[in-house]
């Protein structure tokens, strides 16, 4: 149900990190179904820093707006342009095409959550 290979905070937002010290940010496909259809993503510039659990943007959607957090302290290194006109990307494919920013890390990943942790998480949120 949700990807092995990323880690999670428990606001719903997921990390994806790369060998080479970056890492690929978005939303669980739980945090994009809870909000319903996205019409707006609201990124960072590319250079700006955030410490984990900072806000760095927001997604809007027709219920909502909802803060993005980082999971993760980094530096913004590249933001998903495609979100700019495409902003249902994050509803079709939350884990992929819908990623959110990349950064460089700069601080660990101490309290991210795995796949099952957080699986246990959306699991007790949805009872």
């Amino acid at each position: 149900m949700f990807p092995a290979d990323l880690k999670y905070t428990k606001d719903h937002e997921w990390l994806k990190p790369a060998a080479d010290g970056t890492a690929l940010v978005g939303i669980t496909s739980y945090a994009q179904d809870a909000l319903g259809d996205v019409v707006f993503v609201d990124l960072p510039e590319v250079g700006a820093t955030f410490g984990q659990g900072e806000e760095f943007g927001t997604v809007e959607s027709v219920k909502t707006v909802s803060e993005l957090n980082l999971p993760a302290a980094g530096e913004v290194l590249e933001v998903n342009g495609t979100l700019a006109d495409h902003p249902e990307a994050v509803n079709e494919d939350p884990f992929g095409r819908g990623w959110m920013v990349k950064i460089k890390l700069t601080g660990d990943l101490a309290g991210l959550l795995d796949a099952p942790a957080y699986e246990a998480l959306v699991s007790a949120e949805s009872h």
